[in-house]
């Protein structure tokens, strides 16, 4: 069957993942995931499920000695205090999993604190514990990351060595003559409009409209959206296409398609190609697809500076998040009107 529907077959994926995964937590866990399944999508599940795993994991070591998993209730629950989700922070600073050592960062002890948060006030407010201590615990200050972005030169050059390889090795070249015109619509498309990569792996091939220079995209949580491109990124989606064509490949619904086989190409596979020609031209710099978004929306806002219009074009759902993103920016905004208000004319001399 083709892979018409990538977000369905992601959803079905992601489900079976999380099936799998409640083997490892309390019983009483299902009646949460069902409690927020309307108002969550599969990722987030599954990622409350990724941690709600460590959590547990740690109770059955450090709290309920002798206790498995399985055998937890909510009277065990109950007792957990706020204190022992703090030892719980400071256990994910150096921890053991399934025999593998781990380590969280900042942002990955607030995004486990913000899922255990979650599953206490659920069966708080549906009246299975009588205490919230997980309320009580705050979230780890997070220090603000460097916002990492290319310049426009760089982005030229990014552009330039997609499509014509300079700077890769023998082998490389070998490899680039196949894919340089799939590569140059992925980077372009990035670049010229600020799409998340999930966006871009689920588009098809219906979803491009060369009339309107427009395309679909589904964003995150599912709703549906239409964006619009340049003429630039037009003509790379359309070389890219007459391949696909020449190829005999249009039967396949996904736009984008694997190296190796007529499918839909991966996460990984993206990653990987955004991550080799960056590397030739600004090694320095990690650059991810992520990146390319921030590029995208850095070049968007100096050029409207516009938040509210940078926050729709790139599926903020809140201006807080575009705002908390671009702020290094302001300042040169700022800059940049500060003769636009006039209070005095001068006299003509």
């Amino acid at each position: 069957m083709k892979d018409e529907n990538y977000y369905r077959e992601r959803d079905v994926k992601n489900l079976e993942k999380i099936e799998r995964l409640k083997g490892d937590l309390p019983y009483f866990i299902e009646e949460f995931f069902l409690g927020i399944e309307n108002r969550t999508s599969t990722l987030t599940r599954l990622n409350y499920a990724y941690d709600l795993r460590v959590f547990f994991d740690f109770l059955t070591k450090k709290k309920f000695h002798g206790k498995s998993i399985e055998d937890l209730d909510f009277i065990d629950l109950e007792t957990v205090t706020n204190t022992d989700i703090e030892l719980f922070l400071s256990y994910l600073s150096n921890y053991e999993y399934n025999g593998v050592r781990e380590s969280c960062n900042e942002r990955a002890k607030a995004r486990k604190l913000s899922t255990v948060r979650s599953m206490f006030k659920y069966f708080f407010n549906k009246g299975r514990i009588s205490v919230d201590n997980a309320a009580k615990v705050a979230l780890p200050k997070l220090h603000d990351k460097e916002i990492i972005r290319l310049e426009i030169n760089e982005v030229a050059d990014l552009l330039n060595t997609a499509e014509n390889g300079v700077g890769m090795s023998p082998r490389q070249k070998s490899a680039h003559e196949k894919t340089k015109i799939r590569d140059v619509a992925i980077l372009t498309l990035f670049l010229g409009t600020g799409i998340r990569i999930s966006e871009l792996i689920g588009l098809n091939n219906d979803d491009i409209d060369f009339t309107n220079n427009a395309f679909k995209v589904t964003r995150k949580g599912g709703n549906q959206t239409i964006l619009y491109f340049s003429d630039e990124v037009a003509d790379a989606l359309a070389r890219y296409l007459a391949e696909k064509e020449d190829n005999h490949c249009m039967d396949e619904p996904a736009l984008f398609l694997s190296s190796f086989q007529p499918k839909r190409i991966s996460v990984r596979a993206v990653e990987e190609l955004v991550k080799k020609y960056s590397r030739i031209i600004s090694p320095l710099k990690k650059i991810s697809p992520h990146k390319l978004r921030s590029t995208y929306g850095t070049q968007l806002y100096r050029e409207t500076k516009d938040i509210y219009i940078v926050a729709d074009v790139l599926g903020h759902k809140d201006v807080n998040t575009t705002k908390k993103h671009y702020a290094a920016i302001s300042e040169d905004i700022r800059r940049s009107v500060k003769d636009a208000v006039k209070l005095r004319e001068k006299d003509n001399e």
